[in-house]
């Protein structure tokens, strides 16, 4: 019973893909390992000795598959599944399918991936895998599958260019496919082909790649992801701010659009338009010296964090959340500039202290951090500090990270502790009443001293 329940099993998550899997792992039995706590499944290395400890796993809705060698199985013989085994498919609760360390035959992959069609898997994850030979696809034509999700994290397999025929036969499938991530696998191109069978897609990472300013506009041609709103560009070869622009002009419905970790040069000369559905726009850690003058122009939340940027000088009036930590800022920029403004970070700058009227204003917003800055603990730094901390909306790191770096007395402190006393910072309100007091006696005096010597000379 136990191995007919594995092979029907094995049929579903792996679709005969895992079977025999047997490599070595230093440290590891090979097995299944269910946590119930979390539903997950986790197998290692599986013999067909101990295949039988997947039926651990029917109860999981995520399921791990570590370790193989599936070329032996290349012409394993697959029939067509009769109404039992089709059943029970339908009866698992799998929704991911977490593939690692193998070498997969494209042509095995190809005439198996057919059968997830009867599951009910959403998510298929490929990590550290190799993907070798051509498959030949014919048999998906048409085919849907309910996978909705697919990744690939540092994966080999041949260029995507040139493989446009074998993709087209999985059309109806991926019409479908909502989220596709391709990180750290070397990826140089997109083919616009591709691009455009990804209708309903509305997230694609391609971060840690190797694409550059050129490989942008072929990729996200006329036609191509037509529902797409977040791209993950972080960690490529891209050098060119208006490179970018010109190569995801074409996407309509983008809204959050990550450069982060390419070093890009904005060429203050530039026309480009960016595309005006763009909300999210991250350029943290991309050598900027200034904030590009030209920007999407309905932007909500910029990242510019660990640039180069001595001023922030642009006015955005749809800005909400702005985010400057690790620059060259030696003042606050004008919160007059972004009236929907809620959210500013300024951690570890170089700003000395908070001029009273901006005091105010960044008092009005819910999320303010400005850690790790030399501040001069002078009546208008600490002060202004310690009464914007009073708003309660002073992000995380006060007290212990906000320190004086001047004047010498105080060097060191926090400034929460530096004593605040009106005299000391505000002696004009002392001072002007007691003026005020002298003189009114001063005039009292000179009065009655006239009517006493009215009265005497009387």
């Amino acid at each position: 019973m136990a191995r007919t329940v594995f092979r029907l099993f094995t049929m579903s998550v792996a679709v005969l893909l895992l079977l025999g899997l047997r490599v070595a792992a230093e440290g590891r039995r090979n097995r299944c390992f269910f946590n119930r706590t979390q539903e997950s499944c986790v197998c290692y290395n599986l013999s067909e000795e101990t295949a039988s400890s997947i039926i651990q796993c029917l109860p999981a809705t995520v399921v791990e598959f570590w370790g193989g060698d599936l070329e032996k199985y290349t012409a394993l013989p697959i029939r067509d599944l009769d109404d039992s085994v089709i059943d029970t498919l339908g009866s698992l609760i799998i929704q991911k399918i977490i593939i690692g360390n193998v070498l997969v035959p494209e042509m095995l992959l190809a005439r198996v991936l057919k059968f997830f069609s009867y599951t009910h898997v959403q998510e298929l994850a490929f990590e550290s895998c190799i993907f070798q030979g051509t498959g030949d696809w014919r048999d998906m034509e048409g085919q849907d599958l309910p996978i909705l999700s697919l990744s690939f994290h540092n994966v080999t397999s041949a260029p995507l260019t040139g493989s446009e025929p074998a993709f087209s036969s999985l059309g109806r499938w991926l019409g479908t496919l909502e989220e596709l991530a391709v990180t750290g696998s070397r990826v140089t191109s997109l083919p616009c082909a591709i691009g455009r069978l990804l209708r309903a897609l509305h997230s694609l990472n391609l971060a840690h790649n190797s694409l550059g300013d050129g490989s942008l506009a072929p990729a996200f041609c006329q036609g191509a992801l037509p529902q797409l709103q977040q791209l993950s560009l972080h960690h490529n070869n891209l050098s060119s701010y208006h490179g970018v622009c010109e190569g995801v002009g074409l996407l309509p419905q983008l809204r959050h659009l990550d450069l982060s970790h390419n070093q890009l040069v904005a060429d203050p000369s530039s026309s480009c338009q960016w595309p005006p559905s763009l909300l999210h726009f991250n350029l943290s850690n991309t050598g900027l010296d200034e904030v590009p003058a030209l920007l999407p122009p309905h932007l909500e939340v910029l990242d510019m964090s660990h640039n180069h940027l001595h001023a922030v000088d642009v006015s955005l009036s749809s800005m909400k959340k702005l985010f400057l930590s690790q620059n060259l800022l030696q003042a606050v920029p004008s919160i007059r500039n972004y009236p929907m403004l809620d959210t500013l970070h300024l951690d570890n700058n170089f700003i000395s202290e908070l001029p009273r009227a901006e005091v105010k204003l960044l008092g009005q917003l819910q999320d303010v951090a400005v850690a790790g800055n030399p501040f001069s603990c002078s009546c208008s730094g600490a002060g202004g500090l310690q009464a914007l901390a009073a708003t309660g909306h002073l992000g995380q790191g006060w007290p212990g990270d906000y320190r004086c770096h001047s004047p010498e007395q105080y060097q060191g402190w926090q400034v929460a502790q530096v004593p605040m006393s009106v005299l000391r910072c505000d002696p004009a309100t002392v001072v002007a009443p007691i003026c005020v007091a002298l003189a009114l006696l001063a005039v009292a005096g000179a009065v009655w001293l006239a009517r006493s010597r009215s009265c005497h000379r009387a």
